[in-house]
């Protein structure tokens, strides 16, 4: 069998013009010159792009609120107690078994219910009482139940991203900050994070790439993102080319802008690790 050889494995990284990127941004200014120069184009871009700012909000929210979730499961999942653990694999393993597309469902038809049945019955006294107004289903908003779902789903893959990156922290620093008397979140916040984001943070940039595509699935729900707005454009006109083009250009533009801005948070704290 022939040897498989790295053409880069000798050459300086610099030397790698991104060619790649040339041709994507070509293609892209000839897109948007299309796009301006034809009507239909202009219309459709238009009607879609109505839906960018919900997309964004979407993926933010949910993102941001994943992140935090899967730090917590993660630090349950290295704690000292054996039911904390515990309790940590059993949500990372089934989550992670659940398809998005079910777990939306789920939690907009079943877990909202549930919800709104939980706090009602925490807030019963406050209810009596005429402070607040009994909570009904549809005050949950669709949207929200989307973000609920984005949440709990990429939270347990991001938990394991925070579990590996803390774990490939050198134990000898950890043991050093402790006998110089740091507390737990001392050690944690000074020690352990910074060492570990640079190991966290591709993965987790990859989940945030995953998490813009993935908030295109919030549309069944019928929330007014990118595609359901194309869903609409184009069963209204049945344009669906040039409508779904359109759709797949805006979420390039999402997703490469947001690569390349990763990939130069990355440099930077490669070279601050460096010094």
């Amino acid at each position: 069998m022939a040897e498989l050889k790295n053409p880069d494995r000798n050459r300086p990284a610099k030397t790698d013009f991104p060619w790649w990127l040339v041709a994507i941004v070509a293609i892209g200014l000839l897109l948007a010159a299309l796009i301006a120069a034809s009507d239909l184009y202009s219309q459709v871009f238009n009607a879609v792009s109505k839906g960018v700012r919900i997309t964004i909000f979407v993926t933010l929210t949910g993102f941001a609120l994943a992140s935090v979730l899967g730090l917590a499961i993660a630090l349950m999942g290295l704690s000292g107690s054996v039911v904390l653990r515990q309790i940590a694999r059993f949500y990372v393993e089934v989550i992670r078994g659940i398809p998005i597309l079910v777990l939306l469902f789920y939690i907009a038809f079943v877990g909202a219910p549930g919800l709104v049945w939980l706090i009602n019955a925490a807030t019963a006294p406050l209810q009596s009482a005429g402070v607040m107004e009994e909570m009904l289903v549809r005050d949950l908003s669709l949207l929200w139940r989307a973000i609920l779902a984005l949440m709990i789903g990429y939270s347990a893959f991001i938990s394991e991203v925070f579990r590996a990156g803390i774990l490939s922290v050198d134990e000898g620093q950890v043991e050093a900050a402790e006998a110089l008397g740091l507390s737990p979140w001392q050690r944690f916040r000074l020690i352990i994070f910074p060492q570990a984001i640079r190991t966290i943070l591709p993965p987790l940039g990859n989940d945030f790439v995953a998490m813009v595509k993935d908030s295109s699935l919030v549309s069944v729900l019928g929330v007014a993102d990118i595609t359901q707005m194309g869903k609409v454009y184009a069963a209204g006109s049945f344009r669906f080319f040039e409508t779904y083009s359109i759709v797949a250009y805006i979420y390039l533009i999402l997703t490469i802008g947001l690569s390349l801005a990763l990939r130069r948070l990355e440099r930077r704290l490669r070279k601050a690790g460096e010094r």
